[in-house]
């Protein structure tokens, strides 16, 4: 085990999930795997709620959230960060960049860019620059965005090493402020992991593609990023990622906890011995933050039964 990396200085991190639905295995995996990576290292574990989306947002989701983290011994420390709370504090972040010439109204819509990006990227079409030098006469702003540099940003990731962007070619300048007035996910999450002091954010591999973006906007409004981990993502039967998009059915339908909890940290490459631990959630979670050992997180995504 390497005992020298979880006794370095006490971290901050944190689960934030969206409230679109149930916990589901997937969700459960990063939760259990930022939790122990803060515990190992003697750190906080904070609880955010993504609520930002209200159209998405499912009544009662959060509350059922919580519950099932409790549910599984995840306890967090103080209270819980709502995103839907924190307008002002994004509004505020907008204007620093603003003042720093970063950001640009555009007056694009979905499917212009579409007509006319130069090539599809990696999240799908590159935005072409229509508004960069300014609205094109007689059109009207509709999101707000932020200019990105043409270099190549170099991001190190805990498990799956550097990784490199070229974001002008890989998705161009990217929406801060939508045009349906909400705030991005991309702006919102690091303003609030700035705020609440966040120094390593774990979750899943299927992020690993938008932490160069995150990684830049900590440059642009001058807060130090965190260190990342993107853990393999669980699979279903099928082969394909578990979301709530695709129907995956909540943790609190699968077995007891104490079970999951056992699978889930097997996945993570942390198998609990039948004798080391008793089967209260709260006494597994005490012996993987003893023992966890970050090298031994597998670095490909699997199929995981709930």
């Amino acid at each position: 085990m390497s005992m020298d990396r979880c006794a370095q200085t006490p971290v901050v991190g944190r689960f934030a999930p969206s409230p679109t639905g149930p916990l589901h295995l997937g969700s459960l995996v990063a939760a259990v795997g930022s939790y122990c990576l803060a515990r190992c290292r003697g750190g906080r574990w904070l609880v955010r709620i993504e609520d930002l989306d209200a159209p998405r947002v499912v009544p009662g989701a959060a509350d059922d959230i919580l519950r099932t983290l409790e549910a599984f011994g995840l306890q967090w420390d103080g209270e819980i960060l709502w995103q839907s709370r924190r307008a002002a504090h994004y509004e505020a972040a907008l204007e620093r960049l603003r003042a720093k010439g970063l950001v640009f109204d555009c007056a694009c819509s979905r499917r212009e860019i579409l007509a006319s990006a130069p090539h599809a990227g990696e999240e799908g079409a590159v935005y072409p620059g229509t508004c960069r030098a300014g609205l094109p006469p007689g059109r009207r702003p509709r999101a707000l965005r932020l200019r990105v540099p043409r270099r190549t940003l170099c991001v190190a990731d805990g498990l799956m090493g550097l990784q490199e962007q070229h974001l002008a070619d890989a998705v161009g300048d990217f929406v801060l402020r939508r045009a349906d007035g909400l705030f991005a996910y991309q702006l919102a999450v690091v303003v609030d992991d700035a705020a609440s002091g966040v120094n390593q954010v774990v979750r899943g591999a299927d992020l690993l593609g938008s932490t160069p973006r995150q990684f830049y906007l900590c440059e642009c409004l001058d807060v130090a990023p965190p260190r990342y981990f993107h853990l393999p993502l669980a699979l279903g039967p099928d082969g394909e990622k578990l979301s709530k998009r695709q129907g995956a059915v909540s943790v609190a339908q699968g077995a007891a906890p104490s079970v999951l909890l056992r699978r889930v940290l097997a996945f993570l490459g942390q198998p609990v011995p039948p004798e080391a631990a008793g089967e209260k959630p709260a006494d597994l979670l005490a012996w993987a933050a003893a023992h966890f050992d970050e090298t031994r997180i597998p670095r490909r995504s699997a199929v995981l039964w709930i």
